[in-house]
């Protein structure tokens, strides 16, 4: 997953704003994200079939949930009978990035209210997440362009999932099939619009990999390598900007 950002986001120049074309212009621009999007929503729908899950109850989590990260491995921990602890800690941990998330994207979420600051905050994913703070940083004010993202990002993601719970019974993937890399590459993408030219940002994500990467061949159970590789990267990041701001 993408690790926590660093802080310092640009502010907007002028008067945040809230249009219909910032928000058409969110979801032309989310459209070349669906490529690495809908492979994963797959995985997670053929997944959601394995495990015995109604098209009805994949679709209303999909719907509700909206986190492929925590559906994958709410999947992935699912037993009989539930261990409803431990999926819930699970997904928290995965989930608590999207309060960092908020912080950097507060010049645009402090001026929204209503619908449109929670329906903005209800689809905020990695993905909307890391385009809006370019965004954010090329000096864009228009606060619909993040809503714009999430929406079409959501609906793609329903129907990845919706199909491949259709497709679930009929299709039996291997282990390591090149499938179950789309979402790895996804949000590999993503680091890119997040790197600010320097050096130093490189850092933080190198030693978030390896200690990730070290915890899980420790034999951890999960999420604990995945929060360690999360906690560490933070840590290196939020040490680093404090001695550049000294």
């Amino acid at each position: 997953m993408a690790e926590a950002p660093a802080p310092g986001a640009a502010a907007p120049r002028g008067p945040v704003v809230f249009t219909r074309a910032g928000i058409w212009r969110g979801v032309r621009t989310a459209l070349p994200l669906w490529i690495g999007l809908l492979p994963f929503g797959l995985v997670v729908g053929v997944l959601s079939a394995g495990k015995g899950l109604t098209l009805a109850e994949t679709a209303l989590m999909s719907m509700i949930v909206y986190a492929g990260a925590s559906q994958l491995l709410a999947l992935e921990l699912w037993a009989d009978p539930a261990p409803i602890l431990a999926v819930t800690l699970a997904a928290a941990v995965v989930n608590i990035r999207l309060a960092p998330m908020g912080a950097a994207l507060a010049p645009w979420l402090d001026k929204l209210r209503g619908l449109r600051l929670w329906g903005t905050l209800a689809t905020l994913v990695d993905h909307s997440f890391a385009l809006g703070v370019a965004e954010q940083r090329a000096g864009g004010r228009d606060a619909g362009y993040l809503l714009g993202i999430g929406l079409s990002l959501w609906f793609a993601w329903q129907m990845a999932t919706i199909g491949g719970h259709v497709l679930g019974n009929s299709v039996a993937l291997p282990p390591g099939h090149p499938l179950f890399f789309g979402g790895i590459a996804a949000f590999s993408g993503l680091l890119v619009p997040l790197w600010r030219g320097a050096r130093r940002d490189l850092a933080p994500w190198a030693l978030a990999g390896a200690v990730a990467v070290a915890a899980q061949r420790l034999g951890l159970p999960q999420p604990l390598p995945l929060l360690c590789g999360a906690l560490s990267g933070a840590a290196l990041a939020a040490w680093l900007e404090g001695r550049a701001a000294r």
